[in-house]
């Protein structure tokens, strides 16, 4: 099995808050992170294609391909956003990194398989921080 990934880059403000809670208690539990004028990231996202190479192309996936579907169903909606405010599928849901790369993976995976035949969606990894980060392999 070949594994192919794509890194995508981009910049993001959120505020991580609980509206049933009160002040005190989302800054008990989200620290900083809940303050009231939103922080921001440097995101990376990763993309990771398993399969096996067309015989024709030598390609598990096109990565021009999926870097162009990348950038225009996820990049586009949320680099240089409000994630709690600006990104329409996470209206109603908490920002946290957990809950975006799910929202991600809806959005990758079915665009994915319309670019491939010999491979499909395996992974995606969320840097929130060079230190912090969340991976997804789907339900």
């Amino acid at each position: 099995m070949i594994y192919v990934c794509r890194k995508e880059h981009f910049n993001a403000a959120h505020k991580l808050w609980n509206p049933k809670w009160s002040d005190e208690r989302n800054v008990e539990v989200f620290g900083p992170c809940a303050n009231v004028n939103w922080h921001g990231h440097n995101f990376e996202l990763i993309v990771m294609v398993k399969g096996l190479p067309d015989p024709d192309t030598g390609f598990v996936v096109d990565l021009k391909k999926l870097s162009t579907i990348i950038r225009n169903l996820v990049i586009e909606k949320v680099d240089h956003k409000n994630l709690n405010v600006d990104v329409d599928f996470m209206q109603g849901k908490l920002a946290s990194c957990e809950n975006l790369i799910m929202e991600f993976w809806k959005i990758l995976e079915p665009a994915v398989k319309e670019i491939t035949s010999h491979g499909g969606l395996h992974k995606l990894t969320l840097y929130e921080t060079p230190r912090n980060f969340v991976e997804y392999f789907g339900e």
